[in-house]
Formats: C-alpha cells, sequence, structure tokens
C-alpha cells in the first residue's frame, strides 16, 4: 500500500503545532497543540478530526523531544502512530529561508547548517524550527524530513522590490534584503482565490491581505510572488498586533540619543509593545471594535491608523500590479473582521473594488465573495489553511518517488 499521511510540525520557542492529513483528499485526521513546553503547567490538546473527540494532558513536559513523543503517543491511541507505514514524510514549518531555499526541500546536515546560518535574521523562529526538526530525525531518521520556508513563496519579487536602497556589497554581505513572511499563506490563499473565480491561478492577479496579530500584504502577478509588504524582519510594513509596521528608520536613532533607549529596548518596543497594542492598549481586534462602538476615542484612533496603513499598501499593489482581478481578505482579522473589510475597501469604487455590505456581514467557513456582482474587481473572504499547504508541498515533493 502506498503511503499517503503527512504529518506537519509547527514548532515554536514552548510549543508545538501538528496537524495529520491523509493526501488522498487532503483530509485530516488529527491536530493538536502542545503549549508551555518547558515548564510545570505545560498542556497537550488533542483532537481526532474524523469523530471531533478532543484529549487533554496537563502537567509539565520538558522539552520539544518529550512533546513530540506525547504527541506521537496520542496519535498512537488513534491507530495512527509515527510507526505507521502510511506515513509518508513530515513537513515543517521553517519561517526564514533566505534566498537560498526557493522551494520545499528534504532536510540533511547540508540543509540544517544553511538554516542555522540565517538564525542571525530570524533568531525569534529558526532555532525553534530547527527543533522540531531535530527531534522528528531522531524519532524517525528513516522518515523523509521536508522544510516548507515561509519566506520561499516571496523570492520571485524582482530585484527591484527586493533590494532596499543601501550599498548593495554591504546589504550582500550581512544579507539585508526585503523577503518577506506568511509566504505559505498568500500561496494558498491566491490560489484558492483564482479558484473560486474559476481561473487557472496563472490568469489573474490577487492582492493578499492576510490580517491576524501578524500582518502582511502581498501583490501576487499571475500566481507569482511580485511584492510584499514584510521585509528583512516581519517588522516591516502593516500595522499589527503589537509591531509599528512601517516605521521612519531615524526614529530608531532619535529614541537611542534622545530618549537614552538601548537598542534591545527598543527593539522590544516596535516589536512587542507597539502597533494596535501601542496605540490603544489592545491587540484584539474585537476587543477595539467592542471600545469603538462605546465611543472609545483612543480605540477609533488605532483603528483608523491601522486601516490607513492598510488601504495605502493596497493602493500601492494596484500600481505595481497594473491590473487586479481580486483582493482576498484572510486569517484570524481579515477572516472575522468585517468592519476592517469595509473601510479597508471603502473610496476604492473608482479602482473597481467594493464590498456587499449584506454579504460582509455573512459569517462562514469557506471561502467566499463579499462585492457585488457588478464590482470590476472581486473582493473575497479566504480562509487560508498553512498546515494544508505545507502538506500540499511536503506530498508533492516526496511523493514523486514513492
Amino acid at each position: 500500500m502506498t503511503a499517503t499521511r503527512v504529518l506537519v510540525l509547527n514548532s515554536g520557542s514552548s510549543s508545538l503545532k501538528y496537524q495529520l492529513l491523509d493526501m488522498r483528499d487532503a483530509s485530516r485526521l488529527a491536530l493538536g497543540l502542545v503549549e508551555r513546553i518547558g515548564e510545570q503547567t505545560s498542556r497537550l490538546k488533542h483532537t481526532v478530526a474524523g469523530s471531533g473527540e478532543t484529549r487533554e494532558q496537563d502537567g509539565p513536559i520538558a522539552d520539544h523531544d518529550a512533546a513530540l513523543k506525547a504527541v506521537a503517543g496520542e496519535l498512537a491511541r488513534d491507530g495512527l502512530g509515527l510507526d505507521s507505514p502510511d506515513l509518508l514524510a513530515i513537513g515543517h514549518r521553517v519561517v526564514h529561508g533566505g534566498m537560498f531555499f526557493t522551494e520545499p526541500t528534504v532536510v540533511d546536515d547540508g540543509v540544517i547548517t544553511e538554516i542555522e546560518r540565517l538564525i542571525p535574521v530570524a533568531p525569534l523562529h529558526n532555532p525553534a524550527n530547527l527543533t522540531g526538526i531535530r527531534t522528528a530525525r531522531a524519532l524517525r531518521p528513516d522518515l523523509p524530513q521536508v522544510a516548507v520556508f515561509d519566506t520561499a513563496f516571496h523570492t520571485t519579487m524582482p530585484e527591484s522590490a527586493a533590494r532596499y536602497a543601501i550599498d548593495p556589497r554591504l546589504a550582500d554581505r550581512y544579507r539585508v534584503r526585503r523577503y518577506g513572511f506568511h509566504g505559505t499563506s498568500h500561496a494558498y490563499v491566491s490560489r484558492e482565490t483564482a479558484r473560486l473565480l474559476g481561473k487557472d491561478p496563472s490568469e489573474v492577479n490577487v492582492i493578499v491581505l492576510h490580517l491576524g496579530n501578524g500582518a502582511s500584504a502581498s501583490a501576487v502577478e499571475r500566481g507569482r510572488c511580485v511584492d510584499t509588504s514584510m521585509g528583512l524582519t516581519p517588522l516591516e510594513g502593516l500595522v499589527m498586533g503589537t509591531r509599528s509596521g512601517d516605521l521612519d528608520p531615524a526614529v530608531i536613532f532619535h529614541l537611542a540619543r534622545v530618549g537614552g533607549m538601548s537598542m534591545d529596548e527598543i527593539d522590544t518596543l516596535l516589536n512587542k509593545r507597539s502597533g494596535l497594542f501601542g496605540l490603544c492598549g489592545d491587540n484584539d481586534m474585537r476587543e477595539i471594535r467592542r471600545r469603538i462602538d462605546e465611543g472609545d476615542q483612543e480605540a477609533a484612533l488605532a483603528f483608523d491608523i491601522y486601516i490607513h496603513r492598510l488601504k495605502k499598501y493596497i493602493g500601492a499593489y494596484f500600481a505595481v500590479l497594473g491590473k487586479v482581478d481580486a483582493i482576498a481578505f484572510t486569517a484570524g482579522v481579515g477572516e472575522n473582521a468585517a468592519p476592517v473589510r469595509q473601510a479597508a475597501i471603502a473610496g476604492l469604487e473608482g479602482l473597481g473594488a467594493a464590498v456587499d455590505p449584506e454579504l460582509n456581514s455573512v459569517r462562514g467557513d469557506g471561502a467566499r465573495l463579499i462585492s457585488p456582482g457588478s464590482a470590476r474587481v472581486a473582493v473575497a473572504v479566504v480562509p487560508t489553511d498553512e498546515e494544508l499547504e505545507i502538506a500540499t508541498q511536503t506530498y508533492a515533493l516526496v511523493g514523486k518517488s514513492n
């Protein structure tokens, strides 16, 4: 029997998210999350997809090795263990692949070395991703481990979009360029948007708005990314939950020279205490909207700043693409916050984009259009599925030789 199952692992510094999928029909068999790894209050939440049964374990889980062994135990209870002959490969999310990794890659020692070399430009993410890879390799050394990179989808950007206007020799020495992130989401959503329109991805131009606590926009021309809002790190671009997004670089010098702040303090400020949180003390869009409805002016200003930046990127990507067939909203805010979608598109009727208020207010699980039928540019809500995208890319790579 041909193996068709792919286990997807997303390893964070103190967490491990996972999904097991059968790629014959892309169905989920099980999924779960291990939280607070390394603490006494660790928790594993495991769900059997078919039955919806959920089991929880509370208690100390020392490290990622123990976490993955605990996950393997839960899967084995359901007859889905890591030793199953049906398991084809394990797909790993890796945040930063630099310019070296432009597509999913079977992991070997050389790949691990290169991911390690990228740690200086992804110090919060790549070490955790590597931990998951090493742990899985130790448990199943015979099984292909595939790294799928957040940055890979954006490596098709032209140099004019990827380069900063600094000395290129200096930039190359320190790998300073615009890489972009959320690539698996942008790839999946742009492709699903084309499907929603009944067209091949090579036939459409899409602006993808991935709006969660982290947020990014991309301009996708005929299936290929030509620009994206995040840069060397995930700090550039849109206003986010706790990140500032675009900022005059001289603000950093000013805070250091005049404010007496250290580089670490500024780093913490811009990444963890800015964005919506820095503006109004909340980074949950639901809470911000509740406060606005109650007349809170601080929350209203934060919302307006968020929308203004978002609208600027939409307009910029109209210019980059020349012709836009669709604008797709995705991720937690994009999929669920109707006021954000309404405000972001308001005033863009001259560009052919509009939102139907009734369609926009209807909640749903699947991809759907929220623009009137007469609009030249379709506006869509397309739920992202990064785990499925990782599994799909893993299966496409490993399944060829299976």
